[in-house]
């Protein structure tokens, strides 16, 4: 068996994936991006899955992205086809149905930080770093980052850190809108599990409906994504999880949602 470089774990309804590299700051090289892209058909597909939670293991880094030794070894096709590849993995965790959050425990760097971008929420340690560093190293952030980052924060802001390579530390990221919250080592793993335990207390199906309809519904113009919202509502409608709401607010007691 080889070397576990993806770490999945399940608690409750909760996923939990660890990029465990940490003596390599948990870059990715392309045997961690396939194992990435299995633990993703695992978790789209497992109904008992409601939340996924992503970390790096260890307490220096969340991720700072490619393996830039394996990189350096591989002829031009080749790191095309790894872009490619990072930009597939990371377009599958952005299109997950369940939310997912970033925990980011560490330097967060690169295709690290693009990760996190795809990420529905992002939560960091006071002492991380964040950077989209690609240009330092003459090229281009290419899973992501040029589309997300300014989505998520403006393109001024977006086209500061990309063309800069500026390293930031967690408040000024999270005063710039792209972390959810700051904490310490300790409180980081803590902080995700009640968000996603905060969300976990929904009807599933509605949560995942009303993702969608945000995710694509802000993509296009506003009469659409008013189309979208009703398509999704529609989906809801039949579902068990919605009479049980009904069922349990005239009990008056707490709806026991099935994801059904």
């Amino acid at each position: 068996m080889g070397e576990r470089k993806i770490v999945f774990e399940k608690e409750g309804y909760l996923g939990l994936v660890t990029l465990n590299r940490p003596n390599e700051l948990n870059c990715f090289d392309y045997d961690m991006l396939h194992q990435l892209e299995q633990t993703l058909d695992r978790i789209q597909f497992d109904k008992g899955i409601r939340t996924v939670i992503f970390t790096g293991a260890g307490e220096r880094s969340f991720s700072t992205g490619a393996d830039l030794k394996e990189r350096r070894t591989m002829p031009e096709q080749e790191v095309q086809h790894f872009v490619n590849k990072i930009r597939h993995v990371f377009d599958r965790v952005e299109e997950l149905p369940q939310p997912t959050i970033a925990a980011i425990n560490g330097f967060c760097f690169g295709g690290g930080f693009e990760l996190a971008l795809a990420c529905d929420f992002r939560y960091a340690t006071r002492a991380a770093k964040l950077g989209m560093t690609e240009v330092s190293w003459a090229i281009i952030p290419g899973a992501g980052g040029t589309q997300r980052l300014p989505r998520l924060i403006g393109k001024g802001k977006a086209k500061e850190l990309i063309l800069t390579a500026r390293k930031i530390d967690a408040p000024t990221a999270e005063e710039l809108g792209i972390l959810n919250g700051v904490t310490d080592q300790a409180g980081l793993l803590p902080k995700a599990k009640a968000l996603a335990g905060e969300i976990m207390q929904n009807g599933p199906l509605a949560v995942i409906q009303a993702k969608y309809a945000i995710n694509y519904g802000t993509e296009v113009d506003l009469k659409t994504g008013l189309k979208i919202e009703s398509k999704a509502y529609e989906v809801i409608i039949p579902t068990r999880d919605r009479m049980e709401a009904l069922h349990a607010f005239s009990e008056k007691r707490k709806p026991e949602f099935k994801g059904e």
